[in-house]
């Protein structure tokens, strides 16, 4: 599978009044076409902030860096404002994790779905429109030729949403990113715009970054899973490898989270990772997980923590501890 997206040691650097936050350091990964590459880890540990520098609209006082960040064989790293403005909602997009505020209550949405392809493309209004109608009714909006005079608060939570993926395919984009595209929808909804991301990448062959918290939908979607903890990719691999042979011990924690049904009896207590997550302020040593993990030895505290191989081929993970000593520490906590 061809590589649409390749990234190499990337790292985003925020001023702060006590010293340089580090939020992302040092991602490697990559995403072939038609693939799904999952972006898991709880709140804060930087999956945003990823997918803000790989578009390029960090804050002003943020700062990115990388040795590689290739999209479709053109270098981003070199790339200046007016290109990527160029690139943004053209060749990738993004779908935002909150669409009321992602979408401007002053404007129609017929308005923000043409905008873009106006543009981007040498079209005419009556053929941004087309095209408009065309997605609107693509992603299951019914009287879409109607729904673009109305404004974002007209609509529901899910309609929104689905403008939202609309808006995204407006180009034809090789790549879309999703932040959370589900975080403010019921469980039903939130089904329905899965399965419609799943078919729509599918239909197009694009490649897409789903960044979100819930393992459960990681399980559904994903073709790969990289797994953060403050600021760092702990843990990648298929999503079949990291659910069937999870290594790092975060990821263990992770999943020891989830009730399994079968299994998990009723009323028992579900697993629980202790302590806090480490300020990325300043140089931290070691393994950055090493003062919340149960198997922490003397050797975590002190130097990088390099990736090793998991239990099958491209599965790696950043630990000390040996693939054999994980697996055995992972059958301890799940009997």
């Amino acid at each position: 599978m061809s590589a649409i997206l390749e990234v190499e040691d990337l790292k985003v650097d925020i001023p702060v009044s006590s010293g340089m936050l580090h939020p992302v350091q040092g991602l490697n990964f990559s995403v072939g076409r038609g693939e799904t590459l999952c972006i898991v880890g709880e709140s804060g540990c930087g999956k945003s902030l990823t997918s803000l520098a790989l578009m390029d609209l960090l804050p002003s006082k943020a700062t990115r860096s990388a040795t590689r960040l290739v999209l479709d064989g053109e270098d981003l790293t070199t790339a200046s404002d007016r290109r990527m403005s160029d690139i943004r909602g053209n060749k990738m997009a993004m779908i935002f994790q909150e669409p009321m505020t992602s979408l401007n209550p002053a404007y129609t949405i017929g308005n923000q779905l043409m905008e873009a392809l106006l543009r981007h493309r040498n079209v005419s209004g009556d053929e941004a429109r087309e095209r408009a109608i065309f997605l609107l009714e693509k992603v299951g909006i019914t009287g879409a030729a109607s729904r673009l005079g109305q404004y974002p608060h007209q609509l529901s939570g899910g309609l929104r949403q689905r403008v939202m993926i609309a808006m995204s395919l407006m180009c034809g984009p090789e790549m879309i990113i999703a932040d959370e595209p589900t975080t403010a929808l019921d469980v039903t909804i939130q089904a329905q715009i899965l399965l419609l991301l799943a078919e729509l990448q599918k239909e197009f062959n694009m490649g897409m970054i789903l960044i979100t918290h819930d393992l459960g939908v990681v399980a559904r979607v994903a073709d790969r899973v990289a797994v953060m903890y403050a600021g760092q990719v702990v843990e990648t691999g298929t999503a079949t490898q990291v659910f069937e042979n999870p290594t790092h011990p975060y990821t263990q924690g992770l999943l020891e989270c989830i009730p399994i049904p079968g299994k998990t009896e009723r009323g028992s207590p579900l697993g629980s990772i202790p302590g806090i997550v480490p300020s990325l302020v300043g140089e931290l040593d070691g393994c950055h997980f090493a003062e919340r993990c149960r198997y922490s030895k003397s050797e975590c505290m002190t130097g990088a923590v390099a990736f090793q191989a998991g239990m099958e081929d491209g599965h790696v993970y950043r630990c000390v501890l040996g693939k054999d000593e994980c697996a055995s520490n992972f059958a301890k906590g799940a009997a």
